[in-house]
């Protein structure tokens, strides 16, 4: 097997950014023709083991037009950094031994969704409103009555609970609570993996004959959660568990000897996954941290024209990354050269 493979010809750089079904019958059938043809063993045989986390690699954030497109610097941000991450994965298929795509999971009643909270004239907030912890004090967001049966918690403590959850936020330095539009909802369309990714994604379960990873995150009602590590908020206004670290995956991705990481958006999700991560290995063994590399040119940051730019603050993140031990690499570059680092 080369150290490079070619790209199937049933890639097609330019519908990358189009929704469409995957022939996964036909993949099936290529996928084990092509092990067989270019000399590709099974994952379990790797030496060394690379796992590639794929972070929210969904329509949502990913295909123009949908409710959070990452545009990044360019306004096709997503797109092309998806296009490269499959380009990625065909071209290193023999030596990525394990995908884990981390997928954003959401319901309506949710904390950072407008219908958890009402103003004083019974109105829900608009996408993007910030909730600063002087807004719930003082009573110009309020937690919506209605919601208390079905998110499953009594309106009483469901109001001391939101007040504890914003007054946390800003507590431990994060943003402000965001409502964010609805997106990424479970069973939706904007939930899926983008078609090109999903295609790639199968395909290398095939010729590797290694099961994908699903990561879901994000539907507990009661927390944001950005990296697929940690929740925003752990518990509740008396210490109490309201949410938990994914500390199996924490756990099995130290396993490999790599990881390479990538998704959107490098400004929120990917960025705190990220930091999730370096906490967690500064506190095991902070060596650990160079097993860690950052596809940069597979990741933008949310960048909306003249209303926000988090593109200083993402490579702020890289930098700080970097500086403790990770590497920041380029998905072009041969996976030999970047794991002699």
């Amino acid at each position: 097997m080369s150290s490079s493979l070619a790209i199937p010809e049933f890639f097609v750089a330019d519908r990358v950014g189009e929704v469409w079904r995957v022939p996964y019958e036909d993949r099936a059938v290529q996928a084990q023709a092509w092990a067989q043809r270019q000399g590709i063993q099974s994952a379990n045989q790797d030496s060394p083991r690379l796992c590639l986390l794929a972070i929210d690699v969904q329509n949502t954030f990913c295909i123009p037009g949908f409710e959070l497109f990452v545009g990044g610097t360019s306004g096709q941000g997503a797109v092309d950094d998806t296009r490269r991450l499959c380009e990625f994965i065909y071209r290193n298929l023999g030596h990525i031994t394990e995908i884990v795509p981390t997928m954003d999971t959401h319901r309506a009643m949710q904390i950072f969704h407008a219908t958890f909270w009402l103003d004083a004239d019974g109105q829900m907030p608009a996408p993007m409103t910030m909730v600063e912890l002087d807004d719930v004090r003082q009573g110009r967001w309020r937690v919506n009555p209605a919601i208390s049966k079905s998110v499953g918690v009594p309106l009483e403590k469901l109001e001391k609970f939101a007040l504890h959850y914003v007054k946390r936020l800003s507590d431990d330095g994060k943003y402000p609570l965001t409502i964010w539009p609805y997106h990424s909802m479970l069973g939706g369309i904007g939930h899926s993996l983008v078609s090109a990714f999903e295609e790639a994604c199968f395909f290398h379960n095939l010729a590797r004959q290694c099961q994908t990873r699903f990561e879901l995150k994000g539907s507990n009602p009661l927390t944001e959660n950005y990296s697929v590590l940690r929740p925003e908020v752990l518990d509740d206004p008396h210490g109490k568990p309201v949410a938990k670290k994914n500390q199996d995956l924490i756990q099995h991705l130290l396993t490999f000897d790599a990881v390479a990481i990538a998704g959107q958006a490098k400004s929120h999700c990917v960025a705190w996954t990220i930091d999730d991560l370096l906490s967690e290995i500064q506190v095991i063994n902070p060596a650990l941290a160079s097993k860690i590399y950052l596809l940069e040119d597979c990741s933008s940051p949310v960048v909306v024209p003249n209303v926000v730019d988090f593109s200083e603050a993402a490579d702020a993140a890289y930098k700080r990354f970097a500086n403790a031990g990770m590497h920041i690499v380029q998905s072009t570059t041969p996976i030999s050269t970047w794991l002699s680092q």
